[in-house]
C-alpha cells in the first residue's frame, strides 16, 4: 500500500494483489474486529457497498447472507463495509429481515459483520473511494484475503452494477484449488474441470514432459498442458466435513 502526503493529508493508494492486507480496527454490527489478524487461518471476502437502504446493495446483502454457510464451508468468512454509521446498518439489516422478499429470499438475517466506516478510514486505506463515482460512497469493491493475510484477488464494480456471487464463490474455490494442488485454473473453470499444469522451465524440459505424459495429462503443445482433477478430490480438500 502506497501512502503519499497531499497538503498534509494522507492519501492511500489501492493495495495490490500479493501484498499484506492493510490492517485496521473497526466497529461492526457483530462487535469490534481487528482485521486481518482476527481472521488468521481463514479466507476472507472483504467487500464494500455504496450505502445502506439502497436497492442494489439490498439485493447483494440478501444474496451474500443466503450463501454465507456455503462460503463458511469453504473456510471463507464475509466482512461487509460502507461509510454509513452503525445504527443505520442495524436499521437497514432489520428492514431486510422483516420486510424484503426478493427472488424467493425472505426473512434473511445478515449475521456476518458490517463495518461502520463513517470516517472513511478503511475505505480510503483500501482505495474504495473512486474518483468520478462519488465522494461519499464506496464503490462495490471485493478483496479476497488468504489465511496468511495476503490479498489474492481484487474486483471492482461501479455503483450501478450488482455483483455476480456465483463468480465470487468460484474465485474462492479456484484459489484454494490452485494452492492445494500447485496448478492453475483455465477460463471458466469449475470444480471437476481439467486444470492447467504449470509450464516447465524450458521448451526442452516441456517436450520431455509431453513425451512422458500419463493418462491423466493432456499436452496440446509444450506450453499448454492440462490434467484431470475430479470434483470429489477438489472439494474434499476445500469443503469442511
Amino acid at each position: 500500500m502506497d501512502i503519499q502526503e497531499n497538503n498534509n493529508k494522507q492519501v492511500f493508494s489501492m493495495p495490490r494483489i500479493g501484498e499484506k492486507a492493510p490492517e485496521f480496527k473497526a466497529v461492526t454490527t457483530q462487535g469490534d474486529i481487528n482485521f486481518p489478524s482476527d481472521y488468521k487461518g481463514s479466507w476472507v471476502i472483504l467487500f464494500s457497498h455504496p450505502a445502506d437502504f439502497t436497492p442494489v446493495c439490498t439485493s447483494e446483502f440478501m444474496t451474500f447472507a443466503s450463501m454465507e454457510q456455503q462460503f463458511n464451508d469453504a473456510n471463507c468468512k464475509l466482512v461487509g463495509l460502507s461509510v454509513d454509521g452503525l445504527y443505520s446498518h442495524i436499521a437497514w439489516l432489520r428492514t431486510i429481515k422483516e420486510k424484503i422478499e426478493y427472488k424467493g429470499m425472505k426473512n434473511i438475517e445478515v449475521t456476518f459483520p458490517l463495518i461502520e466506516d463513517i470516517t472513511m478510514e478503511v475505505a480510503t486505506k483500501y482505495g474504495m473511494m473512486m474518483p468520478g463515482e462519488s465522494n461519499t460512497k464506496a464503490v462495490r469493491a471485493v478483496f479476497v484475503v488468504d489465511p496468511q493475510g495476503i490479498i489474492r484477488t481484487i474486483i471492482y464494480y461501479p455503483l450501478s452494477l450488482g455483483r455476480n456471487f456465483d463468480e465470487l464463490y468460484r474465485v474462492i474455490l479456484a484459489l484454494q484449488t490452485a494452492d492445494a494442488f500447485s496448478v492453475a485454473t483455465p477460463a471458466d473453470w469449475r470444480p471437476g474441470d481439467e486444470v492447467i499444469v504449470p509450464t516447465a522451465g524450458s521448451c526442452g524440459v516441456a517436450k520431455e514432459r509431453m513425451e512422458s505424459q500419463d493418462e491423466t495429462t493432456q499436452c496440446y503443445d509444450w506450453f499448454f498442458c492440462t490434467k484431470k482433477l475430479d470434483k470429489e478430490t477438489v472439494m474434499s480438500r476445500i469443503i469442511k466435513s
